[in-house]
């Protein structure tokens, strides 16, 4: 009886599986028994959205929470880079906009997402960054994953830095335009001044990593942020941490969180 119901769970909740046998009706014990077990030990699913300016450190716990959770890690703007190289059918239409100048509509972006989340890799839940910007954004993004049936958001973690610490932090970095090794002139500073560990090669400032830049784009991203923030945080889905510290007490505080 036992295994009966259980062929009957699994029939219907891993048709699309592909690592399950077609016809789960005539699945042998130690397949069943097996994905039941794999399915114990998988982490829950979670959908994950991490708010945070340049240098916040979402950089950094980003590939660490996506490893400890096996969750696809979702950044808009690498997402329509690759969409336009791909030329899916919402690159395409994001390729078409941005040639002529314009801004890429939240209905295409919305569409890339989830073009995305539909991927064996996004099977756990996955990590939006960068996305949304805008309670209208939050809303539609909402909609979408109502109608995809693929659950909702879980969490929402800002990640907080005092503003002077981040243009200390932003405005100190090095870049090796060839490989993207980044370095710091005061927390990470390379071992020759203004060259490259490995090959030697100078390094770069970006043009835009000034403090008069950084001042108006953190400016302007607090007050995008903060009604993105309300709307969540009255869904009761919104966390704040002190970003302002060492990577594993900023991974231990984002890991409390992930357990409730």
């Amino acid at each position: 009886f036992f295994l009966s119901r259980l062929q009957a769970h699994f029939a219907r909740a891993t048709r699309s599986r592909s690592s399950m046998p077609a016809d789960l009706a005539r699945a042998s014990t130690t397949d069943l028994l097996a994905e039941l077990k794999r399915r114990m030990e998988s982490p829950p699913k979670k959908n994950i959205i991490l708010v945070g300016p340049p240098g916040s450190g979402k950089g950094t716990q980003a590939p660490l929470i996506k490893d400890k959770y096996k969750l696809c890690h979702l950044a808009t703007g690498d997402l329509l880079r690759a969409a336009v190289a791909a030329g899916t059918e919402m690159g395409k239409a994001a390729k078409e906009v941005m040639e002529k100048g314009g801004l890429v509509s939240d209905e295409i972006v919305i569409g890339i997402i989830k073009d995305n989340i539909s991927t064996p890799d996004c099977g756990n839940g996955f990590i939006l960054d960068g996305f949304p910007r805008t309670v209208v954004q939050a809303e539609k993004l909402d909609g979408m994953l109502t109608s995809e049936g693929v659950g909702h958001i879980d969490h929402v973690i800002e990640f907080k830095v005092p503003d002077a610490t981040l243009v200390e932090r932003i405005c100190g970095r090095l870049i090796h335009p060839a490989s993207g090794r980044s370095y710091h002139e005061k927390f990470h500073p390379p071992k020759v001044a203004g060259k490259d560990d490995e090959t030697g090669e100078p390094l770069v400032k970006r043009k835009d990593d000034n403090e008069e830049t950084l001042t108006k784009r953190l400016d302007a991203f607090h007050k995008q942020t903060k009604p993105v923030v309300d709307y969540y945080a009255k869904q009761g889905l919104y966390s704040p941490v002190d970003a302002d510290r060492k990577a594993d007490s900023v991974s231990a505080t984002i890991a409390a969180i992930l357990a409730k």
